[in-house]
């Protein structure tokens, strides 16, 4: 009976735990919610659970080893690529901790389990919003300007990124069907960038404009 009670113990934990991480990607809606995360803590902390009575001391060894490597394939799938930018590595990041707190849990390491959930939790809700205060100071664009064939105005295009606060890091001109294409990799603050796209816009010069 004891151990009954300590089994439904860890189960109903890898739940709660499982619940709390994966409420927060579901607020935010991420690929991996709710019932992905806790499923996630759940299996772990069975598999963690069973592996002892399986077989001996080097089976469990292993089982814990193909569950980070089976997690990190899982994780993986979460990560895309967005045009420049790469999506879903905190979301994949969450899977693989969710699954080490599910074998934490399995194992009876509840107060390491306890630390690591509310570290996880704090870093989740709170350091957004330092993350957005960084990105403001420093901000990576990179912007498409599409001008005629004929136009005389690169040089003056470059003039005004550097003139609103912006550091050029590349620059390249592709000839297309429509016109010239130029793909300017920036760096600066958020509002340097929107001072940017205004004066961009208003360039009678500019076919199209994408970033």
């Amino acid at each position: 009976m004891q151990f009954m009670l300590e089994d439904s113990l860890k189960l109903g934990l890898a739940i709660l735990v499982g619940g709390l991480i994966g409420g927060e990607r579901e607020f935010r809606d991420k690929s991996a919610g709710l019932r992905t995360i806790i499923f996630i803590t759940l299996g772990s902390t069975l598999f963690t659970m069973l592996s002892p009575v399986l077989g001996d001391d080097m089976h469990t060894a292993r089982v814990a080893a193909n569950i980070v490597t089976g997690i990190g394939f899982l994780g993986a799938g979460a990560i895309i690529r967005e045009g420049t930018k790469v999506a879903g590595l905190t979301t994949a990041s969450t899977i693989w901790l969710a699954a080490s707190l599910g074998m934490g849990i399995g194992a009876g390491q509840y107060q390491v389990v306890a630390m690591a959930t509310l570290a996880i939790l704090i870093i989740l809700w709170l350091f957004p919003f330092f993350e957005h205060g960084i990105n403001a100071l420093r901000e990576n664009r990179t912007y498409e300007i599409l001008l005629p064939f004929d136009s005389q105005h690169i040089a003056e295009i470059t003039t005004q990124i550097r003139q609103t606060g912006l550091h050029i890091i590349s620059h390249k001109e592709h000839k297309t069907k429509d016109g010239l294409l130029l793909v300017i990799a920036t760096r600066g603050r958020t509002k340097n960038h929107l001072r940017l796209t205004q004066t961009l816009l208003s360039n009678s010069e500019v076919l199209e404009l994408r970033y």
